[in-house]
């Protein structure tokens, strides 16, 4: 009992297979039986048909109606002898022997037969009842009689002349001989139903087949589980999974997706014409590398992408996209570089700041005051920390103030000195550092990279910062200009056409030069997002990164501006001297002022 109790179910696809062959077997057998029957009744309507017809032949015989007349006159009905040498009888048997009938039977008004095949029943009354035929109307039967079951009619006997009955008319067919007929018939139907139920045996191994290969071999508890957790799993990660099927069909696009693409649940649309960037579908090409991972933007964010082919066995599924949002990593890469320059900086300068000490105490220990309060007032100049940054008090703000400073100790490392402009004035607070510092520095370590690849034998990038102040209980405006002294925009740079700069905003472009050839920049690359990535962030606010002057090769280069809006607090207006306001008007010339 306990083996029993163990025994392994039958798989699902084997009980679809029994399932179906039982339903094949069940209908079949129904339709044959069916066929069968209709069959027998056609053939026994037939014989009864046949019978009336030829038992109103015999009836309207005028022989057969002078007969019976004559014999329903006598006071009584003549000896069985004398009825079987008789005309009747010879017309019956004539009747029956040319049409096969079972029995052609003449009786008088009283039931008594004058005609029957067995001669030892003449002259007795019939086994069946004759009162409807002998009320003068025409009957079908299907009875048992004393030759046995039958088909027939009865159909009344007229005196000659007259509507009176003097007798009936009984016809039969044996319903042996419908049984044979219907034996010969039989056979293309058993044919026909043997014949189907092949086709569904054969069609259900095919379907069980074709299931088995659908469902991977697995059962229908298996295939729920695999759906639930792949929901769990898919609706759970972080990363956006796009599935596309093997004939070109988005199966999956999982909540991560579209969140990073802005789009809505793209299930079920073709891959090829779905609204996703193109170097996501260039990574499913057929002669794509797999396992290539590409960086691209997309809604403000720094996305890079994977592709891997998805088998079972030898069954191409199609391809699995992997994406990652890498737009915070960079954010905080950036603050961490910077924070890591400060810390170098720092490092460097405490001796220094050990030697001006010593400078100091040094004029004070010889009564030398006025120099020791003059040099203080040089070291002011430089900030609240010597960074090779000069008018650093024109920022206010201490995140830009450390932030420049960073910026400067690196292009200083590279041979470049980073300034600040004239007009450089920050009097608010930054309230959105991380968009700030992406767009302010993507635009110098552009112009970093311009000005070391110039020509011009002086290196510099002069930078320059002004807030203006927004309505009442409104955060208020950045402008940001960065020049440098490399050689300009590239011929050609910015886009088909005459003086365009709107192809320098495209992905894979960099200040230093054309890529060499159009197309994202590959993951981990570091070129050809900065300007991209800075124009979407500044106009997902209302801003804009633009072009306001291409340069010339020698120098000075090119120069950008950047607005954005609702990121400085704190601005004041001065009623005597509003640098903003002056500063406002031509940056909307679209002057050169760096």
């Amino acid at each position: 009992m306990g083996a029993l109790a163990r025994r392994t179910p039958l798989r699902f696809t084997t009980q679809t297979l029994l399932l179906q062959l039982g339903v094949v077997a069940l209908v079949v057998l129904l339709s044959s039986a069916v066929h069968a029957w209709l069959t027998y009744e056609r053939l026994g309507r037939e014989a009864e048909n046949q019978a009336l017809t030829l038992a109103r032949t015999v009836a309207s015989d005028p022989a057969v109606r002078a007969e019976v007349q004559q014999i329903s006159a006598q006071p009584g009905t003549p000896p069985p002898a004398e009825l079987l040498a008789g005309p009747l009888m010879a017309a019956a048997e004539g009747a029956r022997a040319r049409t096969g009938a079972l029995f052609v039977v003449v009786t008088d008004e009283t039931g008594l037969r004058l005609a029957h095949p067995d001669a030892d029943r003449l002259g007795e009354r019939v086994s069946t009842d004759p009162s409807e035929a002998l009320s003068g109307r025409e009957v079908t039967t299907r009875n048992t009689g004393t030759l046995g079951p039958s088909a027939g009619a009865k159909v009344p006997v007229f005196a000659p002349g007259s509507s009176t009955v003097v007798g009936e008319v009984s016809v039969g067919y044996s319903t042996e001989s419908i049984g044979q007929s219907l034996a010969r018939d039989i056979v293309p139907i058993a044919l026909t139903a043997a014949g189907a139920l092949l086709a569904g045996v054969l069609v259900s191994f095919l379907l069980r087949h074709r299931l088995r290969r659908l469902t991977l071999g697995l059962e229908p508890e298996e295939i729920s589980t695999l759906v639930h957790d792949q929901v769990a799993v898919l609706q759970g990660v972080d990363d956006g999974v796009i599935g596309v099927s093997a004939d070109g069909r988005i199966s999956v696009f999982n909540a991560a997706a579209r969140r990073m693409l802005d789009q809505p649940d793209l299930a079920g649309t073709a891959w090829a014409a779905a609204p996703v960037p193109a170097p996501l579908r260039d990574l499913t090409r057929p002669d794509a590398t797999e396992g290539d991972a590409v960086e691209f933007l997309a809604g403000g964010r720094v996305l890079v992408a994977s592709a891997r082919k998805a088998l079972h066995g030898r069954d191409d599924l199609g391809w699995v996209v992997m994406l990652r949002d890498r737009t915070e990593l960079q954010q905080l890469t950036r603050q961490l570089d910077a924070v890591g320059t400060m810390s170098t900086a720092l490092r460097a300068q405490r001796h220094e700041f050990a030697n001006q000490l010593h400078t100091i105490a040094g004029f004070m220990s010889i009564g030398q005051h006025q120099q020791a309060r003059d040099y203080l007032a040089r070291l002011a100049a430089t900030g609240p920390l010597k960074f090779p940054v000069d008018q650093a008090e024109l920022l206010q703000d201490p995140y830009l103030q450390a932030f420049l400073g960073a910026k400067g100790v690196e292009a200083d490392e590279r041979g470049v000195s980073l300034r600040l402009g004239p007009e450089t004035l920050v009097r608010g607070v930054v309230i959105e550092p991380h968009e700030v510092t992406t767009v302010l520095g993507n635009l110098i370590d552009n112009a970093v990279n311009a000005a070391v690849a110039g020509s011009a034998p002086d290196r510099w990038v002069e930078v320059e910062v002004l807030d203006e102040p927004g309505a009442v209980g409104d955060a208020g405006t950045l402008h940001i200009l960065v020049g440098d002294s490399g050689d300009g925009l590239p011929a050609g740079a910015g886009g088909d056409e005459p003086g365009g700069t709107e192809g320098v905003f495209a992905e894979g472009f960099t200040t230093g030069g054309p890529p060499p050839s159009p197309g994202p920049a590959r993951a981990g690359a570091g070129q050809g997002l900065g300007l991209a990535l800075a124009r979407q962030l500044a106009r997902r606010r209302g801003g804009d990164v633009r072009v306001l002057e291409r340069g010339t090769p020698g120098g000075p280069g090119a120069v950008f501006m950047a607005t954005l809006p609702g990121t400085i607090a704190g601005a004041t207006e001065d009623a005597t001297d509003n640098p903003t306001e002056d500063k406002s008007e031509n940056l909307a010339e679209g002057d050169n002022v760096v």
